[in-house]
């Protein structure tokens, strides 16, 4: 990719299995999301300079466009989303989004919890986050990345009213996984005790957050206490690019003078946003921030240089941690042996099939006695020898994974993606030395007759690639923490 760019509007889409992309896709490219030029397109200009034919020469790049500080401003404007839910759709049972014809933005599905005792919400799926609302109060929140898809609901004495706001987060553009259906997938249950009882009746509301929606949104002073719509004006003297920093609010969307710039989410990488200067004018300028999860505080700046690289995992509304714990122990593995140092895709054969529904592979030992472990693919083959699609997968558990320094999360490792990797720890007491685990559930018990293996990319000193494994397959590698 030569242009970084930026995906504006609700654009941005997702790696496999679910790993949402972040609206800024300045991945150090030779030219960046405002067109500046860097250290990588001067050596690829140079390169090309080598081979001109007589006659011929490269003409100089443009200049960059002239960037701004927008002074710190206060958004004290709000439109609580449930005081602007348009009129509901009518349906027995709740469906995905495109069910109600609807594409983009986010959904609420609302009904009538009947009165009764402490019982567990139970959802069949959800895609991608759903925020769990009582009478107005939010009583928990379901993610797809775990797999979390029920909150405990409080006894009630009376019935209530349930609203349950789903966000999706992008769609994967390749493989089985571009019919991705977004929302709640049926059925929603209450358990009581060994009762299940299906939730029928419900209000659909679609937002679709179009500038359409917005013009409608009805504005009032104040602080809000649920996802809500702010909104500001600013002044400008002169006009030009400029990077509006998002690090003090939650996780939503922002629009500048009817302009989408994208989705934020305090948790990083990136912590601005890109503002084009044409989309600014000089005079009054509008700017309005949906956040689902609230502010810090409810100020916006505009700077002259991004911030890409913050990450931030402390701030995530679901704190990231291992789901339990590794009960198999090292004779239990089913195959072991050892990679090669070359950099390319290795395949292992068993010589038997495995059947069961988690994989996990334990590192030993790594190349150069690193104490870390890093996996930038992992594939697992089925009975003959195709790969299983990882349309359902998840991590059931990893012992470690560098989060501070870079993103070397475990999903790294299942998301169809070479140029980035799973790595365990750098710092920090946790898993400091070999043996690694990572395990991977399949979404059901399915008989494995191999896997694949892509190394982290890097030359032979690259710390984490694997040496010595073990392989251990079976339906329930890791027990819930209690």
């Amino acid at each position: 990719m030569v242009h970084g760019g930026t995906t504006f509007d609700l654009w941005a889409g997702c790696d496999r299995p679910f790993k949402p992309d972040v609206s800024s896709y300045d991945y150090d490219a030779p030219i960046s999301e405002a067109g500046w030029v860097g250290d990588k397109f001067q050596k690829t200009r140079e390169l090309m300079a080598k081979y001109l034919l007589p006659g011929e020469s490269i003409p100089e790049p443009p200049a960059a466009i002239p960037v701004i500080d927008i002074p710190e401003f206060q958004l004290q404007e709000i439109a609580p989303i449930f005081d602007n839910l348009p009129q509901p759709k009518k349906d027995e049972t709740p469906r995905n989004m495109e069910a109600y014809d609807q594409g983009r933005g986010v959904i609420v599905y609302s009904t009538t919890l009947p009165a009764g005792a402490a019982c567990t919400l139970e959802a069949k799926e959800i895609r991608d986050f759903a925020w769990v609302f009582l009478d107005g109060k939010q009583i928990g929140v379901m993610d797809r990345r775990n797999r979390s898809f029920s909150v405990t609901i409080p006894q009630r004495a009376k019935a209530g009213r349930l609203d349950i706001l789903v966000e999706p987060m992008g769609r994967i553009n390749f493989g089985e996984e571009v019919h991705d259906r977004k929302g709640i997938h049926s059925p929603v249950t209450i358990v009581t005790g060994n009762k299940k009882t299906e939730l029928k009746g419900w209000n659909i509301y679609n937002l679709d957050l179009t500038g359409k929606m917005l013009g409608t949104l009805k504005w009032q002073k104040g602080r809000a206490t649920t996802p809500s719509f702010w909104r500001a004006q600013f002044s400008l003297n002169t006009t030009g690019d400029a990077f509006l920093n998002v690090s003090k609010w939650g996780k939503g969307v922002v629009w500048v003078n009817g302009h989408c710039l994208g989705r934020f989410w305090n948790i990083g990488p990136t912590q601005t946003m890109y503002l084009p200067g044409a989309w600014l004018k000089k005079g009054e300028n509008e700017v309005i921030v949906f956040d689902i999860l609230g502010p810090q505080e409810p100020k916006l700046a505009g700077q002259k240089q991004p911030v890409l690289n913050q990450l931030r995992p402390e701030l995530d509304f679901i704190p990231k941690k291992s789901k339990g714990v590794f009960t198999q122990e090292s004779s239990k593995a089913v195959f072991q042996g050892a990679f090669t140092v070359e950099p390319r895709i290795q395949e292992v054969k068993f010589p038997k099939s495995f059947q069961g529904r988690q994989f996990c592979i334990e590192s030993v030992s790594s190349f150069g006695g690193s104490d870390q472990a890093a996996i930038s693919e992992l594939d697992v083959l089925d009975e003959n020898g195709n790969s299983i699609p990882r349309t359902i997968w998840t991590i059931s558990f990893t012992d470690s994974e560098e989060m501070a320094s870079e993103d070397g999360s475990a999903l790294n490792a299942i998301n169809g993606q070479a140029v980035d990797y799973w790595i365990s720890t750098i710092n920090g007491e946790q898993s400091k030395k070999h043996p690694h685990k990572l395990v991977v559930d399949l979404g059901s018990s399915l008989k494995m007759s191999g896997f694949r293996y892509t190394a982290r990319p890097g030359g032979e000193t690259a710390a984490g690639k694997i040496k010595e494994y073990r392989i251990y397959i079976g339906d329930s590698l890791v027990t819930e923490k209690k």
